[in-house]
C-alpha cells in the first residue's frame, strides 16, 4: 500500500508495478488526475477542502514550477540516509523517468563557464550560489507528464481517490495496514507513507501515536518576492534558479532563495484551512514578472518540538490580517508604514497574484525573520541591482510544511517493520527531484526484500 499519489508515492508504484505478481494499492486523498484543476485561476482562491493545487494525482508537484534539480547538494536529506553515489545514480534515473514521461530535453546550468562567473558575482557580495543543472518542466506539462504516468499504471496499480488516510496499523512492531477516515481497514504486507506537503501534520500526528521517533528539521518561513523578470535574466537565463544561501549579519541565520520562477506569477495553497504562498512559472505563457521565495531557516532545540505548528501560527496571523495573503511593497516596509490600493498603484511591479491584500508583513514576521530577509535582499542587490527597489513586492508567508522528520534507517525504513517513508510529507526531502529519487528507492527495497529485484 502507498500512502499518497504525489511523486514519491508516483514513482514508488512505477517501480513496484514492474513486478506484476505484487498486488498495489494507492490511496489519494484527492481526486484522479483527469478531475483536477483549481478554479482560483478564475474565481480567486475559494478554500476547497483538500486544496486543489496541493492533492490529488501529481500532489503538489502536479502544479507546481516542475524543476528538476539534478543534483544532490539541495532538495532534500536522501544524502543523509544512503551514499552519495546512490543518491547520484536515483536522480539519474528519475530524470531519465521523465523524460520518458514527456520532459523537455533542454537543460539550465550547462555552461559551466558562465556559471562560475555567477558565482564569482555572488561570492563577491557574501552570497554563496549553489550551482545545479536544473531541467524545467513548467506548470502546464507537470499534470500532463503525471497523467502520462496514471496511464501506464492503469492497469497494473488499483488508486482509491479520494480516500483520506486515519491510521497506519501495525502489531507486534510490523506494520499491517491503513485504516481509512470511513473506518474501513485495508491490509498489506508493505506500507509506504509518501503523503506530501499537504499531510505533513498529520505524519506527524501518526509517528507520535505509533511512538515513532521524530527528528527536528529547520523550519522554513519567509516571503515570496516579485520583481520585474529583466533584472533578473542575467541570472535566469543561465541557471534558470539562482540558488543562493546567506547567513545574517545580525543573527548568522541562514537565509536562501528558493523555487525562482522566471516569468512567472504569484500563487496561494491552502493548507489544511491556512493560506500561504507560492510561485508558478510556465514554459508557454509568460508574464513580465520573477517571483521567487526568500526563506529564513531556523533550527529549535529542547525542549521545543512543534516546528510545524509554529510555521501554521505565522502563516495564521497573515490570514487573520488579510484573510489570506499579505502584500507589501519592500519602501512600505523600509518605511514602517503599511501597503494601501493607493500606495500599489503608484509601484512599477504590477502583482501578478491579484487576490492578495495589501498591508504590513512587519505585523506577522518576527523581528529576526524580518532583518535576515531585509539583509538577504541587499545582498542580492548587489548582483541583481533592482531587487532592492522600493517597488519590490513581498508576499507573506510562505511556510515549508515539512519540518519533521521520520527517524528512518538506510532502507527507508521506519522503526516499524516494512513501514517506510518517502517524500516532503515525512520531512525526507524538499522537492520534486528527490521526492521522486525517495519513491523510487522505496519501491526497489521492496522488491528486493521480495526477490524480486534483478541481480539482487
Amino acid at each position: 500500500m502507498i500512502i499518497g499519489a504525489g511523486p514519491a508515492g508516483i514513482f514508488a508504484a512505477l517501480e513496484l508495478a514492474k513486478a506484476k505478481q505484487l498486488s498495489v494499492l494507492l490511496l489519494e486523498k484527492g481526486p484522479e488526475a483527469h478531475d483536477r484543476h483549481c478554479p482560483a485561476k478564475k474565481a480567486g482562491c475559494i478554500g476547497c477542502d483538500p486544496c486543489a493545487i496541493l492533492t490529488g494525482w501529481g500532489g503538489a508537484g502536479a502544479f507546481s514550477d516542475g524543476k528538476l534539480t539534478l543534483t544532490t547538494d539541495f532538495g532534500g536529506f536522501l544524502g543523509e540516509h544512503l551514499d552519495k553515489e546512490v543518491v547520484e545514480a536515483l536522480i539519474k534515473n528519475v530524470d531519465r523517468t521523465y523524460l520518458d514521461y514527456g520532459a523537455p530535453a533542454t537543460l539550465f546550468g550547462d555552461d559551466k563557464k558562465a556559471v562560475t562567473r555567477l558565482w564569482k558575482e555572488a561570492a563577491s557580495a557574501g552570497l554563496s550560489l549553489v550551482p545545479a543543472r536544473i531541467r524545467h518542466l513548467g506548470t502546464e506539462n507537470c499534470l500532463e507528464i503525471v497523467k502520462r504516468m496514471r496511464t501506464a499504471l492503469q492497469d497494473r496499480v488499483d488508486v482509491l481517490p479520494r480516500t483520506v488516510a486515519k491510521h497506519i496499523l501495525a502489531k507486534d512492531g510490523r506494520v499491517i495496514g491503513v485504516r481509512t477516515e470511513d473506518d474501513t481497514d485495508y491490509y498489506a504486507k508493505y506500507v509506504i507513507a509518501a503523503p506530501g506537503r499537504e499531510g505533513a501534520h498529520w505524519m506527524c500526528a501518526e509517528a507520535e501515536r505509533l511512538g515513532l521517533e521524530l527528528l527536528g528539521n529547520p523550519v522554513d518561513i519567509g516571503v515570496r518576492v516579485e520583481v520585474p523578470a529583466v533584472i533578473m535574466e542575467h541570472f535566469t537565463d543561465t541557471v534558470y534558479e539562482a540558488k543562493l544561501i546567506y547567513h545574517s549579519r545580525t543573527f548568522d541565520d541562514q537565509v536562501r532563495s528558493f523555487c525562482m520562477c522566471p516569468h512567472g506569477e504569484v500563487v496561494v495553497e491552502n493548507n489544511g484551512g491556512l493560506i500561504t504562498v507560492n510561485g508558478h512559472s510556465f514554459r508557454n505563457q509568460r508574464t513580465n514578472n520573477t517571483n521567487f521565495a526568500l526563506l529564513v531557516s531556523k533550527r529549535f532545540t529542547h525542549p521545543f518540538k512543534q516546528p510545524l505548528a509554529y510555521g501554521k501560527y505565522i502563516a495564521s496571523l497573515a490570514n487573520m490580517l488579510g484573510g489570506g495573503v499579505l502584500v507589501q511593497r519592500l519602501g512600505d516596509l523600509q518605511s514602517g508604514r503599511r501597503s494601501t490600493e493607493k500606495r500599489m498603484a503608484k509601484g512599477l511591479v504590477q502583482p501578478t497574484l491579484k487576490e492578495a491584500t495589501p498591508g504590513d508583513l512587519s505585523l506577522v514576521l518576527p523581528y529576526r525573520h524580518l532583518i535576515n530577509i531585509l539583509e538577504m535582499l541587499e545582498a542580492m542587490d548587489r548582483i541583481i541591482p533592482g531587487v532592492n527597489s522600493r517597488n519590490t513586492l513581498l508576499y507573506g508567508v510562505e511556510v515549508k510544511f515539512y519540518s519533521s522528520r521520520l527517524q528512518l534507517n538506510k532502507a527507508l525504513e521506519s522503526q516499524i517493520h516494512n513501514l517506510f517513508a518517502a517524500g516532503d510529507g515525512a520531512g525526507l526531502t524538499r522537492g520534486l527531484t528527490q521526492a521522486s529519487a525517495s519513491g523510487m528507492y522505496v519501491g526497489r527495497e521492496i522488491l528486493r526484500r521480495e526477490g524480486m529485484l534483478k541481480g539482487a
